[in-house]
């Protein structure tokens, strides 16, 4: 909106206050990012332009949102981003790629758009090398919807850049908007300052309980005081807003004060209103775009009147004096007269430059269907996706739709628009659109894709099976279609299943397994995908004996298929989760659990899939759990965490409930589990409450309070589930052979050994020989211990080596052989000290108290003071990489990389770069010194 004439803020000094703290904070310490909300009037915008005036010494630049229907991706970031492009050439080449591509200047793959954010970020950091830059968004509420999501990614991953943003947000149409983000709610002036307004516009003091009233009336909103007094003077005023024929003082302050604005429509000539309603129809604000359709209508563009009362001010662009005023003209206006103004816009367009504009311009003329306005629209829809606006995309698609006289072409453009929406996180109106193709002919292909779009909503919306006959029904449609989605489908309706905890039943995975089998789904284009989908349908409908070998073949292909395209990336990390699940609990196979989550962080990490990301690296920080690396696997956690707060996305739980449970952390893993429950009920994932018994296991066992393990294994055992099971198995048998339920044990390992058979893998081997052991006596329980500890070796599972080596102990000491029992008991102790996962090195302590040994304490090293993200960007500086490199690993800015290393540097006590490798070394090393020396008495 246009600032205001005032030379100061009246009843704004808290406020300014805080502005002011920010302005110091850029220039002093760094980052800070700020949310001004309020109603309409109150000020927000004002206060943006006192920031603005303020900053001395800084780079400014603006976005500013525009209510209108037309949603073109990435049009407000590149107008904040103009004043910066000139560095563009100076980012990371698959940023720059992706900035080009989103900002239509060059073509491309369509760009994520969280690598775009990155982009972002890095510019902006770059722009503030010279002079802190500080970012001013202007009803952000309006803003196309990805470059909304795109500063809120930048805002959410600012650290120690020297850059600002602040963000105003009209309440209550952006309530849903920057949520969580640092916000300063803005109110109605108290009485006094509203009172000093209002007296300082009117140029007149006022009777005090007039005064009052007004002020009441206008519920302290600046705005409104000043429109409903302005041209009034003070005698005016006495005799009330009602007597002197203003329009109606009740109802909402925004309404009213948008009645004001068109009440002062009808005093203009007709031509001037006309010119109005050509600028409000056209949100860009393009001076010279204005003129030429001011030409088609043979208008001439007369805007003396309006600038004189205050509604609009014309230079390079055209900027109306509030929001408000631009809805007063648009919805004041006939809707032929708005037909009119959008016809002329879109001749006034050039079809070459901005055709989607055009396109839109024309589709906003229509008054009636229209084919070729349709098509217009959806070329402009493909143009949208192309860059990675999806939401852009939806808006055209649907709007193609409306405009579309063809009953069939209708429902084929209202389906694409329908999925648009969903991909765009719009599922509500994806269900109105997909009611409307549904209503229209469809081709058996496209009944298919409906029939998929509504299986993804319910599933999107509940995780329960509900959605599984949907999915099957779609795949088996596809299947009748010819086309290659049907396997796609069918491991999607598998997934679907597993993820809501069912294996049997009607509509249990096995039932979904045997349907796959027996369609004749033609191939889906991709081996790996097809031999993915026989060796898990195999694995739940014929057993382990068939399905872990295809599943191996399958591994082959995925681990060394050849990606040539983005398209083709992206679908191999959709396939990966169902192979990792697969991989982990029935292969029992940790070398192609590390091969394939690696593969699937390094894919999404090149090509910037930042939604991706987070799941992979959680499977990733898993390999780590269980190899014994708690630090890497928290850190791995810890940016997981990080990228889905900054993404929008709910954290990961799995990978977090395991570490806590092997580190002993009793609160933490009880806080999640009850979280887990209450999701498991609200939202119908079952699957949580599988892996629960898995967790409790690992964290009873490990503090020793086997009654409970047993119950909580017991409960992930019973669990119709497809994963955990057999981690569950193991860690009953551990429980029931301590609380003396032999035949509950033996039962168990009866299953866990045909569980394990067909894998014939060192985690596998290793497991079903020590759950043996704990059952046996004499030579045999010897030879199976160190059985176990050769085949958790070669299997790489240094967590299971560890406490294999303290069930050993523990049972040499019963059998009284304590010189050995001590030699195994330290290597666990030692292990699990390393690691560390306390519960378990506490275990080993007392048994090696009870033989009479000596036990160091851990010695503290000054790594242990290093977060997660600064002992990642540590590892990577140390291995050689650069700031820059080493940002766009992790997806932060080179400013927040170098202010992370400033504080390991501290924390390692070095100086350089150069003294990394050795510091990290020194803090990794094992032993300990001669102190806290504890013997038993």
């Amino acid at each position: 909106m246009i600032a205001s004439p005032l030379p100061d803020l009246v009843g704004r000094h808290r406020e300014c206050a805080a502005l002011d703290d920010l302005l110091v904070d850029l220039r002093e310490v760094g980052s800070r990012v700020l949310v001004i909300r309020g109603e309409a009037g109150i000020g927000k915008s004002v206060l943006l332009q006192y920031l603005a005036e303020q900053a001395s010494r800084v780079k400014v630049t603006w976005a500013h949102g525009i209510e209108a229907d037309m949603e073109l991706p990435y049009a407000s970031l590149h107008q904040l981003c103009a004043p910066f492009l000139n560095e563009l050439d100076a980012l990371p080449e698959p940023q720059r790629d992706a900035l080009r591509v989103a900002f239509g200047m060059a073509a491309g793959d369509p760009p994520d758009r969280f690598l775009v954010g990155l982009a972002v970020l890095t510019l902006l950091t770059r722009a503030s090398e010279t002079r802190p830059v500080l970012v001013l968004i202007d009803d952000a509420q309006w803003l196309d919807r990805v470059s909304l999501q795109t500063l809120e990614f930048v805002a959410r991953r600012l650290l120690a850049e020297a850059v600002a943003m602040a963000f105003a947000v009209r309440d209550p149409e952006g309530q849903a908007a920057l949520n969580d983000l640092p916000a300063l709610r803005i109110g109605g002036l108290d009485t006094t300052a509203a009172g000093e307004l209002l007296e300082t516009a009117v140029g007149g003091q006022l009777e005090k309980r007039l005064r009052d009233r007004f002020v009441a009336e206008m519920d302290g909103n600046p705005l409104a005081l000043l429109e409903f007094s302005r041209g009034r003077s003070a005698a005016e005023l006495a005799y009330g807003l009602d007597s002197s024929g203003h329009p109606t003082v009740h109802g909402p302050v925004a309404s009213r004060v948008e009645r004001d604005f068109a009440g002062r429509l009808t005093s203009l000539p007709e031509a001037t209103r006309t010119l109005l309603l050509i600028a409000a129809a056209e949100p860009v604000g393009d001076a010279r775009l204005l003129v030429r359709a001011a030409a088609s209508l043979k208008i001439t563009p007369h805007a003396a009147p309006a600038k004189a009362a205050g509604l609009i001010e014309f230079g390079e662009s055209v900027r109306f004096r509030h929001p408000l005023v631009r809805s007063a003209v648009y919805h004041g206006a006939a809707p032929a007269e708005r037909r009119a103004v959008h016809r002329a816009l879109a001749e006034a367009t050039d079809p070459v430059l901005d055709p989607d504009r055009r396109a839109w311009h024309a589709a906003q003329a229509a008054d009636g269907p229209d084919e070729e306005v349709a098509a217009g629209l959806e070329q402009a829809a493909d143009r949208a996706r192309q860059r990675g606006g999806i939401a852009a995309e939806a808006v055209l698609l649907e709007r193609a739709a409306e405009v579309t006289p063809d009953r069939g072409q209708r429902g084929r453009r209202a389906l694409a628009a329908a999925e648009a929406h969903f991909s765009a996180a719009a599922p509500d109106r994806a269900t109105e659109l997909a009611t409307v193709a549904e209503l229209c002919p469809l081709s058996a292909l496209d009944r298919a894709r409906l029939a998929r779009l509504r299986a993804r909503i319910l599933f999107a919306r509940s995780r329960s099976d509900e959605a599984a006959p949907l999915l099957l029904d779609a795949a088996a449609q596809f299947t009748a279609a010819g086309s290659p989605l049907a396997r796609e489908t069918y491991l999607e309706a598998i997934s679907a299943i597993i993820f809501a905890g069912r294996v049997h039943g009607p509509t249990g995975a096995r039932a979904a397994a045997i349907a796959a089998r027996g369609s004749g789904a033609p191939t889906s284009g991709s081996e790996a995908a097809d031999l993915l989908l026989d060796g898990v349908s195999a694995l739940i409908a014929d057993g382990y004996e068939t399905g872990v070998p295809a599943l191996r073949g399958a591994l082959e292909l995925l681990a060394h298929e050849e990606l040539r395209t983005r398209e083709a990336t992206v679908r191999w990390l959709l396939l990966a989760p169902v192979a990792l699940e697969a991989f982990i609990h029935y292969a029992w196979d940790l070398h192609a659990w590390d091969t394939l989550s690696s593969r699937a962080v390094r894919l999404a990490r090149d090509i910037g899939a930042l939604g991706a990301l987070p799941p992979a690296l959680i499977y990733a920080g898993g390999v780590h759990i269980h190899y014994g690396d708690f630090a890497q696997a928290a850190r791995m956690i810890d940016e997981a965490d990080a990228l889905a707060a900054a993404t929008g996305h709910a954290p990961h739980k799995y990978a977090t409930l395991v570490l806590a449970a092997w580190r002993g952390e009793a609160d933490v893993v009880a806080g999640v589990v009850e979280e887990a429950r209450q999701r498991a009920d609200q939202r119908g994932e079952v699957s949580l409450l599988g892996a629960m018994g898995y967790v409790q296991g690992v964290l009873y066992n490990g503090l020793a309070r086997y009654e409970e393990a047993l119950q909580a294994a017991r409960a992930g055992i019973d669990h119709d589930g497809f994963n955990f099971t057999g981690l569950s198995l193991v860690e009953h048998v551990e429980a029931a052979t301590r609380c003396g339920e032999l035949d509950q044990a033996r039962d168990s390992l009866e299953r866990l050994v045909e569980l394990t058979r067909a894998a014939d893998s060192g985690w596998a081997r290793g497991a079903g020989a020590r759950s043996q052991a704990l059952l046996a006596d004499g030579d045999e329980a010897d030879r199976l211990y160190r059985t176990a500890i050769k085949e958790f070796g070669r299997g790489g599972v240094a967590v299971e080596v560890a406490r294999t080596h303290l069930l050993y102990g523990e049972w040499l000491r019963r059998t009284n052989r304590r010189s050995l029992a001590r030699e195994h008991l330290r290597t666990a102790h030692e292990m699990f000290d390393g690691m560390p996962a306390q519960a378990f090195a506490e275990r080993a302590r007392r048994e090696l108290l009870a033989t009479g040994a000596e036990v160091r304490a851990r010695e503290t090293k000054p790594a242990s003071a290093l977060t997660p993200q600064e002992s990642q960007v540590a590892a990577l500086a140390a291995a050689g990489m650069t700031n820059v490199k080493i940002g766009a690993e992790l997806f932060i800015s080179p400013h927040t990389v170098e202010w992370h290393l400033r504080k390991v540097y501290t924390k390692l006590g070095i100086n350089s770069r150069r003294a990394l490798p050795g510091a990290l070394k020194s803090t990794l090393a094992g032993g300990a010194d001669d102190e806290g020396m504890m013997r038993a008495g």
